[in-house]
């Protein structure tokens, strides 16, 4: 028989100003295990849009400067009694790696760096080629998915008709793409394809902000079909307005927005990266080589022209995501917990046969 359920001290780290993908899974990692009975810290950037969106049961603590932000993790995690430090994204794990004695964990929504990750207990791996390019050794680490958290409830609740903003007509194909204007997700390969490929009476919306917002107007100037809408908060709404939804990133290794395109029945093309050819192997979605905007905008179109003869209510795609379920992910992360607590201890646990610590606890 399993232990009798123990509430931990958990403290979650995240550096960003900003919510995107690794701050959004920080945020409802936060607020479940709270729901759960744990008493839940997250530690950031002070006037961080982190603190606004954790569950009332989660206390944020705002860092107002940069400055030995090891040290202070460190202080903070003692301080508060942390059972479990975990970081999300790579300079919160390289903070994260100071906070003995708690147990040290990352989550490599990104991807492996020694400099980050080497010094922790446990890492979470999002996929599985990051869990099998592991350095051998310390830490221990297992493949844990992220899932697709619900957006803002508030703008949720609200209707909006994205193709009604955008004035499109009844047989106008709308092209979208959701993620941070930045040269890793690819916005430019997209608008180049677009441009170069696309019909002429399809729209392409981006929705995001980022450093490269003035490059990618420019680079779509002259050309109407194009929207760049910055950030929305409304983006589940706007998914089931797209017929067909591209990834185009340089580097993925778990994108939430396809996950979340995915939800919403969205066609999906995407480039081969890491995550997404996870992803997608063996689900009714397209991949095309990384980097070739050309390689992009032809199967853009060749997939709305595929489209354009389908009638609109049979556009919509069934995908297999039980492999992303939020309760079992949530209680993998928390039985991992434990198993690098055990570990610590002395009392190791072993590995199965694909390479994954066994669970502990069932929480």
């Amino acid at each position: 028989m399993p232990p009798p359920f123990e509430p931990l001290t958990l403290v979650h780290v995240v550096f960003s100003s900003r919510i995107a993908g690794g701050e959004r899974h920080c945020i409802d990692l936060a607020n479940a295990q709270a729901a759960l009975g744990h008493r839940v810290h997250v530690i950031g950037t002070a006037n961080s849009a982190v603190a606004a969106a954790l569950a009332p049961a989660v206390r944020f603590h705002g860092l107002k400067l940069p400055l030995l932000r090891g040290w202070r993790v460190a202080t903070l995690a003692r301080r508060l009694k942390a059972d479990v430090c975990h970081g999300h994204l790579g300079p919160a794990c390289k903070a994260v790696a100071h906070a003995r004695p708690a147990t040290r964990i990352g989550t490599l929504h990104v991807g492996y760096k020694a400099h980050h990750h080497a010094r922790l207990d446990g890492l979470i791996c999002v996929n599985r080629a990051q869990y099998e390019s592991l350095p051998e050794g310390d830490p221990l680490a297992s493949v844990i998915y992220n899932w697709a958290p619900e957006r803002d409830a508030a703008a949720a609740a609200r209707h909006t008709d994205l193709r009604a903003e955008l004035r499109l007509a009844p047989g106008q194909l709308l092209v979208g793409s959701v993620g941070r204007l930045h040269r890793s997700k690819g916005m430019d390969l997209l608008i180049a394809g677009f441009k170069a490929h696309a019909p002429a009476d399809a729209v392409l919306a981006i929705l995001g902000e980022g450093p490269d917002e003035a490059a990618l107007k420019q680079l779509a100037e002259g050309d109407s079909r194009v929207r760049l809408l910055g950030y929305r908060g409304d983006v589940d709404q706007a998914l089931k307005s797209f017929d067909l939804f591209v990834s185009p990133s340089r580097e993925e290794a778990f994108p939430l927005a396809i996950l979340e395109a995915m939800r919403a029945g969205c066609a999906v093309l995407s480039s081969a990266t890491q995550g997404p050819r996870e992803m997608l192997a063996g689900q009714p979605a397209r991949l095309v080589p990384v980097g070739d905007a050309h390689a992009l905008g032809y199967a853009m179109a060749e997939e709305l022209a595929r489209l354009r003869s389908l009638l609109p209510q049979e556009r919509g795609v069934r995908y297999a995501t039980a492999a992303y379920d939020r309760i079992n992910a949530v209680a993998r992360t928390l039985g991992f917990y434990r198993d690098v607590m055990l570990h610590q201890s002395g009392r190791a646990r072993g590995f199965d046969a694909e390479g994954e610590v066994h669970a502990a606890w069932h929480v």
